[in-house]
């Protein structure tokens, strides 16, 4: 068996996150459903990029925020994504690794620009996302490293690059490569819209023992379970995949594996700033935990933990220590 020397080994799409304030007027004149998320095209990317205020300019992407979060909480954490052969590929490459977290994939001229997503915060908090996947929908199983998924342990792959064709089947390749090489699989819905698009590839995924994590917020799994009640969907999914975890926002999380069930409050925070990277910090705490062989509900606890970091201030990376926030949980 290889050595296991990276905890956790991510795919997902290498996206340059541009975030901005906004109000609702400026969200109705550019047709934008406040708190959601729609992909658009790249002359409308120009447009709207033009046309927001003053930003910040990060690496991004919503598997790439998980690394991110997991790398400030001390695991050896390791990103696969596309990028284009350009300047925004160049900053993303550079701020990815400034965080520890190793990113090798090469970029590529024949992809088009690299992706970006632009981002306006409102008032209330709430975060509304314009995509332009660029590159990022091109990354291809050339890009998928067998060895790299054999020495981890834990496999993350992000719902959103699930969508087009040529990822999705990079994701199949590195499915493949992880169950030969006992590397556990985890994934997450990401949007209500992935799973509306894909509700019956992923269940066909959870059938056929594929995925051993599964993470979801409320409204993606009462979706994809086909039900109206939460406790119903939990009791409907009962044994279907080894460890599924379910987030409720204010009201915190639960996790289900095999005959443990466990759930945590949300933690209090002093001031609600911007809910991006909310999930993709959750689950780097809580897959943290399940790396360094924690419990379930010591796992839920240090999902809630990043995730109330991250909501307190602009964007989806932390800016206090999360290692010292979660000490007593991460050794």
């Amino acid at each position: 068996m290889t050595e296991k020397t990276i905890d956790v080994l991510a795919i997902g799409n290498a996206i340059v996150d541009v975030i901005a304030d906004g109000d609702d007027d400026f969200l109705a004149r550019h047709g934008m459903a406040k708190g959601g998320m729609q992909l658009i095209d790249a002359e409308a990317a120009e447009q709207l990029y033009a046309a927001m205020g003053s930003g910040r300019e990060t690496s991004g992407g919503s598997a790439a925020n998980t690394v991110a979060g997991l790398a400030a909480l001390g695991l050896k954490a390791a990103f696969v994504g596309q990028l284009g052969d350009d300047d925004l590929g160049k900053i993303f490459t550079h701020d990815i690794r400034s965080l520890g977290v190793t990113f090798d994939t090469p970029p590529r001229g024949d992809t088009g620009p690299t992706a970006r997503c632009l981002i306006l915060v409102t008032p209330d908090a709430q975060r509304t996302m314009n995509t332009f996947l660029g590159a990022a929908q091109h990354l291809d199983r050339g890009a998928i490293d067998a060895d790299a998924i054999a020495r981890a342990r834990i496999l993350y792959l992000e719902g959103y690059l699930w969508d087009p064709e040529e990822p999705r089947a990079a994701m199949e390749e590195a499915i493949r490569h992880a169950r030969a090489a006992g590397t556990k699989v985890a994934f997450t819905l990401s949007d209500g819209f992935v799973v509306e698009r894909h509700r019956d590839g992923f269940l066909k995924l959870i059938d056929e023992g594929k995925i051993d994590i599964l993470f979801a917020n409320e409204q993606e799994f009462l979706h994809l379970a086909g039900a109206s009640d939460l406790d119903a969907a939990l009791e409907s999914f009962a044994g279907k995949v080894p460890t599924l975890v379910v987030t409720r926002s204010e009201q915190g999380a639960v996790a289900i594996s095999g005959d443990e069930q466990a759930s945590v409050p949300a933690e209090p925070i002093e001031r609600l700033v911007d809910t991006t990277g909310a999930g993709d910090l959750f689950a780097a705490g809580f897959l943290a935990g399940q790396a360094r062989g924690r419990s379930l509900e010591d796992s839920l606890r240090l999902g809630a933990i990043a995730a109330s970091e991250v909501i307190q201030h602009y964007g989806a990376r932390p800016e206090r220590d999360l290692a010292e926030l979660a000490s007593d949980l991460i050794q």
